[in-house]
């Protein structure tokens, strides 16, 4: 509903600020992709993607840069005592 819409809008707006030399179609469909794709169970992955691509015809993501937050987690993970596997960054 109107919630979902709402949190697209402020994502694209965050992702805007930060990533405001990518285009606007980028944008809005990595604000989509973010923000709807953490809800979806495995199965229903490739239904969405069709949809998004039917959406937005022709636009490839670029790769995000993780990598601040991937040395971050690392660090973290040896601080607890934890290991970190590939499986989590895949």
């Amino acid at each position: 509903g109107m919630r979902a819409v709402i949190a697209v809008l402020r994502a694209s707006g965050n992702l805007k600020r930060s990533e405001g030399h990518l285009p606007e179609d980028i944008l809005v469909l990595r604000a989509i992709i973010d923000v709807n794709a953490p809800k979806f169970l495995a199965p229903d992955v490739p239904l969405f993607n069709g949809i998004t691509s039917d959406l937005f015809p022709g636009v490839v993501l670029p790769v995000p840069d993780r990598k601040a937050m991937q040395a971050k987690s690392g660090e973290s993970c040896v601080e607890r005592n934890l290991r970190l596997t590939d499986y989590f960054w895949g």
